[in-house]
């Protein structure tokens, strides 16, 4: 069963991708990929635990949606080929996901 873990993981970063500085959540959880580029660090086993050693770029391939979670996005590791997905981030007040960039994913098939 995972568990998310959230605990003092929440910080700002800079993006491996794009280059901008990402500010840490103002509410719940904690950031896993840039809200302007939409990519991610290969950096948890289990959500917010920071525990893989891996690092690599995750790429995001496309945008799902669920009727629980919303806007889903799926990412696969530049490094290891692992494949995950991340719930999109829209109700940050301070720096949400770039809704526009969402959409545009949305319209792409995810395989994987």
């Amino acid at each position: 069963m995972k568990r998310f873990t959230a605990v003092g993981r929440n910080t700002g970063f800079r993006c491996d991708n794009c280059g901008r500085e990402v500010p840490p959540l103002k509410v719940g959880g904690c950031r896993n990929h840039c809200p302007f580029c939409l990519y991610s660090r290969h950096v948890d086993i289990d959500p917010g635990d920071r525990a893989n050693e891996c690092g690599g770029l995750m790429e995001p391939l496309g945008v799902v949606t669920d009727a629980r979670k919303g806007y889903v996005i799926v990412h696969r590791c530049e490094s290891c080929g692992e494949v995950k997905r991340n719930r999109a981030t829209l109700d940050d007040p301070e720096c949400p996901d770039d809704f526009d960039v969402i959409l545009e994913m949305s319209r792409r098939p995810v395989q994987g």
